[in-house]
C-alpha cells in the first residue's frame, strides 16, 4: 500500500512529523543561543584580556616614570649640598637622599602587578618632592640672602677703600703741609760777610797779614719759626776744598762735619745779626773761600769769597 511506512498509516506519519518538527525548532534556536553566548563570552574574555594587558602596560610605564623621578631626586640632592656650606642643612639633604634612594630601591623590588605597593611608592613620591621643593626654596632664599651679604660686604670694602684713600690722601697732605711748614719754619742767612784782619784787628785785603777771619751775617725774620736758643755753626772751606777747623763738629745730613766757629744765639722771630771769629791756624793760600752758615740740621745760607 502506497505512503504506508512500517505498517503505519499515512496519516499516522503526517502527524507524527508534524510533533517532531515542533520539538526541533526550539532545540535548534537553544543550540544558536548557546553558541551565540559562547562566542560572545569568548570576546568578551579577549577584550578584557586586552585590556588588561593595556593596563598592565601603564602600570608598568608609570613604574618606569616613577623610578626615573626618584633618580631625578636623588642627583637634585647632590646638586643642592654643593650649593651650600651650611653643614646643618647639608646633613638633612643627605638623610633625605638617603630615604629617596631607599624608596627608589623599593620601587625597583616591587612588582608591576602589585598595586597596594606601587600607590604607596607613588604617595611617597609626592612627599619626597614635596620635601624637595621645600629644601630648593630654603637654599633659594640661603643663596639670595648670601647675595645680599657678599653685594653689602663689597659695597663696605669699596667704602672702606674709598676711606682709606682720603685718609691717605689727608695724611699725605697734611705731610706736604708739614713739609711746607718746616720749610717755612726754617732760619735763613743773608748778608753774609768775610773779612780778614791782621794782628791789630784791622781789615786787611792781603792773605798774608791775616790773622783772623770775620764772619757777619743777619739770621732773617721769620714768624713761623719758633723761638728760643739756636746754636749757628759756621763752615770755611779753603780754595782745596778743605774745612778750616777748631770750632768743633756738627750733624748735617747724616754725617760730621767740621766747623770754623759755632755760637748759641736767642732767637725771637726778628732779624738777628751774628758774627763770628775764626783763627788763623794754617798757611792761607789764594783762591776762592766758601762761608756756609748751618743751623737745625740745615744749611741755611752760603757764599764764595776771593782772595788773592
Amino acid at each position: 500500500m502506497l505512503f504506508h511506512r512500517k505498517g503505519v498509516p499515512l496519516r499516522r506519519f503526517f502527524r507524527q512529523a508534524w510533533m517532531n518538527k515542533k520539538l526541533v525548532i526550539p532545540l535548534i534556536a537553544l543550540v544558536v543561543l548557546l553558541l551565540g553566548g559562547i562566542v560572545w563570552l569568548y570576546l568578551s574574555l579577549q577584550q578584557q584580556k586586552q585590556v588588561n594587558e593595556e593596563m598592565q602596560e601603564l602600570v608598568e610605564m608609570d613604574k618606569q616614570e616613577m623610578e626615573e623621578e626618584y633618580r631625578h631626586f636623588t642627583l637634585q640632592y647632590d646638586e643642592m649640598k654643593t650649593m651650600i656650606t651650611n653643614d646643618s642643612i647639608v646633613a638633612q639633604l643627605t638623610q633625605e637622599q638617603e630615604k629617596t634612594q631607599q624608596l627608589l630601591e623599593e620601587l625597583k623590588r616591587v612588582k608591576a602587578t602589585d598595586a597596594r605597593e606601587i600607590a604607596r611608592l607613588k604617595k611617597e613620591l609626592e612627599t619626597v618632592r614635596a620635601v624637595l621643593r621645600d629644601y630648593v626654596m630654603q637654599i633659594d632664599s640661603l643663596n639670595r640672602l648670601n647675595e645680599n651679604l657678599m653685594a653689602e660686604n663689597t659695597r663696605v670694602n669699596a667704602e672702606l677703600e674709598q676711606r682709606t684713600a682720603q685718609v691717605a690722601g689727608l695724611s699725605s697732605e697734611k705731610a706736604s703741609l708739614s713739609e711746607k711748614v718746616a720749610i717755612a719754619a726754617q732760619l735763613d742767612a743773608a748778608g753774609i760777610q768775610l773779612q780778614l784782619l791782621n794782628k791789630r784787628g784791622k781789615d786787611t785785603k792781603k792773605l798774608k797779614d791775616c790773622k783772623q777771619m770775620k764772619v757777619d751775617f743777619d739770621i732773617t725774620k721769620n714768624v713761623t719759626a719758633a723761638n728760643g736758643h739756636r746754636t749757628i755753626y759756621v763752615r770755611i772751606q779753603n780754595p782745596g776744598g778743605n774745612a778750616l777747623g777748631g770750632g768743633g763738629t756738627f750733624a748735617y745730613e747724616n754725617r760730621q762735619l767740621e766747623c770754623a766757629a759755632h755760637k748759641t744765639i736767642e732767637y725771637t722771630g726778628e732779624e738777628t745779626h751774628v758774627t763770628v771769629y775764626w783763627n788763623v791756624t794754617q798757611m792761607l793760600e789764594a783762591g776762592d773761600y766758601r762761608v756756609s752758615i748751618f743751623a737745625d740740621g740745615n744749611m741755611i745760607g752760603t757764599r764764595k769769597f776771593s782772595f788773592n
